[in-house]
């Protein structure tokens, strides 16, 4: 088990805080064990810590509701503040409740729940600004890279680039139970939870457009243009049908997006959107012919690590799209990607997407390639020296 702390450095200055910490994202991410490990580090300062999982039957049949809860923290805490970490807590009936009720009364009460039920939006709705939000990912090339040196394995580019960092999958050996794991963990985020979630009633329409969204990843789509693909097979699609549908996905984690950012209108487009998967396993499981897109999944890669050093981003359309700004503590990075750039053609087409950028912004390349390939204006970046950065120096 390797320590996140990237996850729960932010999460430290909320520990006394009054406020519900909601640890979100998508299932399977490793959302239980960062509240595990958070749980661990406070034990070292006090014994008034209370844990109880939510998908343990035991527990369940004990606490199964609002006043069940209290009764159980009020027996069993002491006077001093309690630090409380409810685990799957969306199984507890009334748990907005509880939760709103148990930080009135000296507890910091950190929470996660299944995605299929306790939803970024239900936050807001729920517990109406009480609480603060953390996202949890599925793990980064180094993380990855840590948790197979544990277990005295190496990790390799392509197989991050294939099948992502889904944590529970580097339990597995074989690429054989690596894909049956994926694809169960599939079936059951983004079609059981999200069918059963919003009780959708066209769930053969659902799955085709998930399928093609989650295939057509690191590519700009509409609303528009994916129901144009989808009408001739189903003739009750509609535009505000597929918006919604994409919503639920958004709601999920199972998908995200970003913004083009037009340089002549000065606005944003909002009816084209960048999309990208949670996570490139997403694609690679749909794969029917075993030729990976290796090169929009390394797209896909690069945008889950900038997202993980905290960047805001966007895709910045001048005379041509460049794929990333990147931009942090009032740093900004134009960011092109590219499988590779060794054919001139593409080399050409990648750096000439910078033409308009002046130099007083970074602009960098990141590709699979091991030639150098800077300029006196533009920085090269080998995806492997990249996924092992801290960040950009």
């Amino acid at each position: 088990m390797i320590q996140r702390e990237k996850y729960i450095a932010p999460i430290r200055d909320f520990y006394d805080s009054d406020l519900i910490k909601i640890i979100t994202g998508i299932r399977r991410c490793g959302k239980s064990v960062v509240l595990s490990q958070i749980s661990e580090e406070i034990r070292k300062k006090t014994d008034n810590v209370i844990f109880l999982n939510f998908e343990d039957r035991g527990t369940l049949s004990k606490i199964s509701n609002c006043d069940e809860l209290l009764a159980y923290v009020e027996k069993t805490r002491h006077k001093s503040k309690c630090f409380l970490f409810l685990d799957e807590i969306q199984n507890v009936k009334d748990w907005p409740d509880a939760c709103k009720t148990l930080r009135l009364h000296d507890c910091s009460v950190f929470i996660t729940g299944s995605n299929s039920k306790l939803l970024s939006k239900e936050f807001t709705k729920e517990l109406s600004g009480r609480y603060v939000a953390f996202r949890i990912r599925p793990f980064v090339f180094k993380e990855i890279q840590e948790c197979l040196t544990q277990q005295g394995r190496s990790a390799t580019i392509t197989d991050y680039l294939v099948y992502g960092g889904f944590p529970m999958r580097f339990e597995f050996n074989t690429e054989s139970a690596t894909r049956n794991y994926l694809n169960d963990l599939d079936q059951t985020i983004v079609i059981n939870d999200i069918v059963n979630r919003y009780k959708i009633r066209k769930p053969e329409l659902f799955s085709k457009l998930a399928n093609y969204v989650l295939i057509s990843n690191s590519r700009i789509l509409s609303a528009k243009s994916i129901y144009n693909y989808i009408k001739g097979q189903f003739s009750e699609c509609s535009v505000n049908t597929i918006t919604k549908y994409l919503g639920y996905l958004k709601e999920a984690y199972v998908i995200s997006s970003i913004k083009q950012y037009s340089t002549k209108a000065k606005r944003e487009l909002n009816f084209f959107e960048k999309i990208y998967d949670e996570d490139v396993a997403f694609n690679s499981i749909r794969v029917a012919d075993g030729i990976f897109d290796l090169t929009h999944n390394l797209e896909n890669v690069v945008y889950n690590e900038l997202l993980y050093r905290g960047y805001s981003l966007s895709v910045y359309s001048g005379k041509q799209e460049i794929d990333f700004c990147a931009q942090k503590e009032n740093k900004k990075y134009f960011i092109q990607v590219a499988y590779s750039v060794a054919e001139r053609s593409t080399y050409d087409r990648e750096m000439g997407a910078f033409a308009d950028i002046d130099n007083t912004h970074a602009k960098i390349l990141i590709s699979n390639d091991d030639i150098d390939y800077s300029t006196s204006t533009v920085r090269h970046i080998k995806l492997k020296d990249f996924l092992e950065m801290e960040d950009f120096t």
